[in-house]
C-alpha cells in the first residue's frame, strides 16, 4: 500500500503538477489512511471496501479531526483510489458512494452600526505623526466599510482602480475574477484627503507601484500591517471582542441586509461564486430581528406564550 501511495503521489506530482502543499496534505492523509488499512489487517487494495473507507472516515471524526479536514481527506482517498481503477489495479472504486461530512455554518461576528461609527472615529492626530498616517488609517477603515472588500483586495487596490465620479472601484477577487463594489461618498473623501496629505508623503515610485495604500517606506500595506490597525482601532474604541478586516466585510453585508438589499445584489458585491455563501448573512438578519421581536412584542415569550423557535435550520434563507 505504501508503495501504491508512492506512485500516486508522483502522479500528482509529475502529470497532474500539483502544488507542493496539496501533495503534502495528501501525503499525509494517504499514510494515516495506510496505517489505518495495517490495524485493520488489510494489505491488498482489493481488499478495501466501502465498509473499510466509512470506518476510517468515521475514525477521523472521532478523533476530533474538524468537517474540513475529513473532507480533505476523502478527497485524497478518492484520487487514490481512481488512481488505483485506472491503473488497472482494482477494478473499483470504494469511495465513489461516499459522502462529504457536513460542514457546521458558523455566523461571523459583526459589529453594530455604533460600533463601527466609534472606531471610524478612533484615528486622531499625534504627536510626531509628521506624514498625517492617521488619515490614511481612517480612509482604510472607511473603504472596509463602505465595500465589504477582503483585506486581500485591499491591499491590493490601486490608485487608478478608484473611479470617485461613478462612483465604484475596481477589485480583483479570487481567482483573479474582476469586479465593481459601489463605493460611498464618504470613504471617496477620506481616499482623496489621504492621497492629497499623506500619500504623497509616503510614496516612492519604485516601491509604490501605485497601490493606493502605503506604508512608511512607501511600499504597500501588508495584510498583517491592516490586521493590526483594525485591532489598534477597534481597541481604542472600546470594543472588547476581537475585530479583524473580515469582521468589516461581514458588517458591510449584514448592515446591508438588514436596511432590505437584495440577496443576489450583496452577493455581487461581495465576489461570491455561490450564493449559499452570501445566504449565511440572511441568518445573521434573522437573528437580529429575532432580537428586536423579543426586545419590544409585549406577547414575545412572556407568560404562557410560547417561544420561537431561534434554531437556524428552521429560518428561510429565501
Amino acid at each position: 500500500m505504501t508503495a501504491r501511495v508512492g506512485e500516486y503521489l508522483h502522479y500528482l506530482a509529475l502529470e497532474k503538477n500539483a502544488s507542493p502543499n496539496t501533495i503534502a496534505s495528501y501525503r499525509r492523509d494517504l499514510e494515516r489512511y495506510v496505517q489505518f488499512l495495517e490495524t485493520a489487517h488489510i494489505t491488498s487494495p482489493d481488499r478495501i471496501t466501502v465498509d473499510v473507507t466509512a470506518r476510517f472516515l468515521q475514525s477521523l471524526q472521532a478523533d476530533g479531526l474538524a468537517p474540513r479536514s475529513v473532507t480533505r481527506s476523502l478527497s485524497a482517498l478518492r484520487g487514490f483510489h481512481r488512481f488505483l481503477v485506472a491503473d488497472g489495479i482494482v477494478g473499483a472504486d470504494p469511495t465513489e458512494t461516499l459522502e462529504s461530512p457536513r460542514r457546521s455554518r458558523t455566523l461571523p461576528g459583526v459589529l453594530t452600526r455604533d460600533e463601527v461609527e466609534a472606531i471610524l472615529q478612533q484615528p486622531a492626530p499625534a504627536k510626531g505623526d509628521r506624514k498625517n498616517l492617521w488619515v490614511r488609517d481612517r480612509a482604510i477603515l472607511e473603504v472596509l466599510y463602505a465595500t465589504g472588500i477582503r483585506v486581500s483586495e485591499l491591499v491590493t487596490l490601486r490608485q487608478a482602480e478608484v473611479y470617485a465620479d461613478d462612483g465604484v472601484i475596481r477589485v480583483f477577487g479570487k481567482g483573479s475574477k474582476e469586479r465593481l463594489v459601489p463605493i460611498g461618498p464618504s470613504a471617496l473623501t477620506w481616499i482623496a484627503r489621504y492621497r492629497s496629505e499623506t500619500r504623497i508623503l509616503l510614496v516612492r515610485r519604485t516601491a509604490a507601484q501605485d497601490a493606493l495604500f502605503l506604508n512608511m517606506r512607501g511600499a504597500p500595506l501588508t495584510r498583517v500591517a491592516i490586521w493590526n490597525l483594525v485591532q489598534t482601532h477597534a481597541r481604542k474604541a472600546g470594543v472588547t471582542r476581537e475585530v479583524h478586516p473580515h469582521t468589516f466585510r461581514h458588517s458591510f453585508a449584514t448592515h446591508l441586509l438588514e436596511g432590505g438589499a437584495d440577496l443576489r445584489a450583496v452577493q455581487e458585491m461581495l465576489g461570491h461564486a455561490d450564493i449559499s455563501t452570501t445566504q449565511v448573512y440572511t441568518h445573521i438578519d434573522r437573528s437580529y430581528l429575532k432580537q428586536e421581536y423579543d426586545k419590544y412584542h409585549p406577547r414575545s415569550g412572556a407568560g404562557d406564550a410560547p417561544s420561537i423557535s431561534t434554531t437556524t435550520n428552521h429560518v428561510p434563507t429565501h
